[in-house]
């Protein structure tokens, strides 16, 4: 089975945390003050209009998780070395819910407040836990499903449609990518007015259940894969 197929563990377990990535950002863009911590351009280009000293938008914060996010970047890269692609990602998982956990313990330990050091203390952990998935996911190499941004595949998704004149390949694996991440930042507002950790929460619980279920049959499909491969060599 092809992970361009829905139904490949490593697909779903790249859009359960395509969903998770909307709820991650809502919860830092809407509750630690107007900062993504997966989204890195929409923090580029909010950094520059903070810059400028449009729209009161933030510059520490931005910086903050820009650094956590390439220091976590370049950690994930280091641990992706290796055939076994999928192992590096149950590693990422392990790490990402990690900091989540200690992002909800300090949120519930001492309260956040945007602009203050304990938002920032949140953002850094999860800029860091993104990175570190980004940088594991990219070595994957599975087609539109980055995990944290959508601009390729909605253009892949238009480009290639039979209106453009393409055949519609993979629009099945770009809609749905699309559709998680548009619910996960819903259910991450909604999950906001009722209080921040509930988002901290639910993220937390989607890498575990990720790691605990879904990894280990993307362990299984990768071996299968491989046995496939030597057995079609010799």
């Amino acid at each position: 089975m092809s992970t361009s197929s829905l139904e490949h563990p490593l697909t779903r377990a790249l859009l359960v945390l395509t969903f998770t990535t909307g709820v991650i950002d809502a919860a830092s863009f809407l509750g630690l003050g107007n900062t993504f911590t997966a989204n890195m351009t929409g923090n580029v280009v909010f950094l520059g209009f903070g810059i400028a000293g449009a729209g009161g938008l933030p510059v520490v914060a931005p910086l903050i998780s820009l650094a956590a996010f390439l220091g976590g970047a370049a950690c994930g890269g280091r641990m992706a070395v290796g055939p076994e692609r999928t192992l590096h990602l149950s590693r990422a998982m392990l790490i990402e819910v990690g900091l989540i956990l200690l992002a909800l313990v300090w949120t519930l330990a001492v309260g956040v407040t945007p602009g203050r050091f304990s938002a920032d203390l949140v953002i850094a952990l999860l800029a860091f836990a993104m990175g570190v998935r980004n940088a594991t996911v990219r070595q994957l190499e599975v087609a539109d499903l980055s995990t944290t941004v959508l601009t390729m595949t909605l253009t892949g998704l238009a480009a290639d449609s039979t209106l453009a004149g393409g055949d519609g390949s993979g629009r099945d694996r770009r809609t749905m990518a699309v559709v998680a991440m548009l619910v996960g930042a819903i259910v991450g507002a909604l999950l906001l007015q009722v209080d921040l950790s509930l988002d901290l929460l639910l993220a937390a619980v989607l890498g575990l259940t990720t790691w605990i279920v879904f990894v280990p049959a993307a362990q299984e499909a990768e071996r299968e894969e491989r046995e496939a491969e030597t057995l079609i060599s010799a």
